[in-house]
């Protein structure tokens, strides 16, 4: 995935999600903890859990959804 402008991601939950930031920065309240990744971390969401967050201009990361 890749952004050019900021967006605000609503609270919603899906199948689990891994992911590896290539470039910028993306905030995430994951189950209500508040995170924030940037270039080379990764992050993980289990499946049904509850995450929102912020997504900068310049953002691109590396996703897979998958169900376990």
């Amino acid at each position: 995935m890749q952004f050019n402008e900021d967006l605000d991601l609503i609270e919603h939950s899906h199948e689990s999600q891994w992911g590896i930031v290539l470039e910028g920065t993306i905030e995430l309240i994951i189950d209500g903890m508040k995170y924030i990744f940037k270039k080379g971390d990764r992050y993980f969401i289990p499946k049904d859990v509850k995450h929102s967050g912020k997504i900068y201009a310049g953002y691109a990361d590396m996703t897979i959804s998958h169900k376990i």
